[in-house]
């Protein structure tokens, strides 16, 4: 018997029994549905999730942070070992310091594009009779080709970083003004500060000497910035009102975080530093490099990477659940060709008097198991792919009602589907298995005695 008649004979029987050929189909279809609808919602929320990561144009950036001060480190760079140890001291490596030096450091390493400290400041901002406290950032001018400044919601961007310009939150415009905030575009706001008065030379004042100014400045609001919901953005990084960096540099005042300026270091230091490399691929090198100098660094990635774990464990999980309806479904290729021997007990009978070995029985048999799986598989992907789009648009309803941001929520990718309909394939052959044998090892004689 050659293998075309094997197909033959295998279509030709599921032919004749239709309904139960139908059901078995349906069963296997509905597990397949089940697997694959559970694995593309796994795979569609990671997308999700991802995607407004990816978003922020923010994986090819690493903020750095200065070196906490560790616990026990006594002046000079020593540590005590504690009462009860004879008060014997250790030497310990001094921390550097994240100051100007720091950032030419880093700029010099391989792969980075752009290097820039974060300078936060308090100010009182001044608008007509409104008079409240902001914490103003400094922002790079590398910044108007970041996603979360390409819209604004009024206004636009920095001209340039020598003009007293500054960009308002939406929130914050919101705050100053009780009108329409669109109004507050090229209109002038007073910024007050604290700043450090520098002594002979240019030169910082001693701790003993220090003396501080209160500097008043007029600044031209020329953008507001909507923020959006979701994970942090470049924009959410910085605070309600946003000057270009180089301004921010120039104030001498009191950097938000770090009390250097209070001390009057002989060098600024930063609180924080944002390193950007060339290609978001190289980031976490660039981060270990930075931790080995001594640093802290953290960036998106960090983050992601848990994420990424965690949605790992969330497919498997979802795969397990949705393999219970397959396995029920094979349970029903069992019965159906359990069913079919018991029907064609004589016909196999006749097959073997008349030459067909064990094999060829046996090859029958797992056709039409095949058959019965890559049909299911098929239907079952088409079936899976309807209700998780009735699914979505219900719940992507559901969530604009409560003023979410919608979203593909299941995702279907050509590997999916051609692995869903090949393990549905092969579930159909593993369930066969046993029917095949049993039909391949009936005796011919008693089979042609079978009624």
């Amino acid at each position: 018997m050659t293998f075309r008649d094997a197909i033959d004979l295998a279509l030709r029987n599921l032919r004749q029994a239709k309904l139960r050929t139908a059901l078995t189909v349906l069963g296997v279809s509905i597990g397949i549905a089940s697997l694959a609808g559970m694995v593309s919602l796994g795979l569609g929320l990671q997308e999700q999730f991802v995607g407004r990561f990816t978003k922020s144009a923010m994986f090819d950036t690493i903020t750095v942070l200065s070196p906490a001060d560790r616990p026990g480190v006594m002046a000079g760079g020593l540590r005590g070992r504690g009462p009860g140890r004879g008060g014997a001291r250790t030497p310990e490596k001094p921390r550097p310091p994240l100051d100007d030096a720091a950032l030419r450091a880093f700029a010099a390493l391989a792969q980075v594009k752009e290097v820039y400290p974060n300078v936060r400041t308090v100010v009182e901002l001044k608008y007509g009779q409104f008079a409240e406290p902001f914490v103003v950032s400094g922002v790079a001018m590398s910044a108007r080709n970041e996603a979360a400044f390409q819209t604004f919601a009024h206004g636009g961007f920095f001209t340039n970083e020598t003009d007293n310009a500054c960009l308002l939150t939406l929130d914050a415009a919101k705050r100053v003004t009780d009108r329409d905030p669109k109004e507050l575009v090229g209109r002038q706001i007073t910024l007050t500060w604290a700043a450090t008065v520098p002594g002979a030379d240019g030169e910082p004042p001693s701790d003993s000497s220090l003396q501080v100014r209160q500097v008043d400045a007029p600044y031209t609001v020329v953008g507001i910035v909507e923020r959006e919901p979701g994970p942090p953005t470049p924009v959410s990084n910085y605070s309600g009102v946003m000057i270009p960096l180089a301004k921010a540099r120039t104030m001498n005042a009191i950097d938000v975080g770090s009390l250097q300026a209070l001390r009057a270091p002989a060098q600024k230091q930063y609180a924080s530093a944002t390193v950007k490399v060339t290609r978001a691929q190289f980031t976490q090198d660039v981060e270990n490099r930075i931790r080995d100098m001594g640093f802290n660094a953290v960036s998106l990635n960090d983050a992601l990477t848990g994420a990424k774990r965690a949605f790992i464990i969330l497919d498997i999980v979802l795969s397990l659940i949705g393999s219970i309806a397959l396995a029920v479904s094979s349970l029903g290729i069992v019965n159906t060709m359990v069913m079919s021997i018991l029907e064609r007990t004589r016909e196999i009978g006749i097959m073997k008097a008349i030459g067909g070995s064990d094999g060829d029985i046996r090859r029958i048999f797992l056709v039409e198991a095949s058959v019965i799986g890559g049909m299911g598989g098929v239907a079952g992907v088409v079936l899976g792919w309807v209700v998780g789009r009735v699914i979505n648009f219900g719940a992507n309803l559901y969530i604009q009602s409560q003023g979410g941001p919608t979203g593909n929520l299941f995702s279907l990718p050509i590997w999916l589907v051609a692995g869903a309909i090949g393990f549905a394939f092969v579930v159909s052959l593993m369930a066969g298995s046993y029917p095949a044998a049993r039909a391949a090892r009936l005796d011919p004689i008693q089979a042609l005695r079978h009624d």
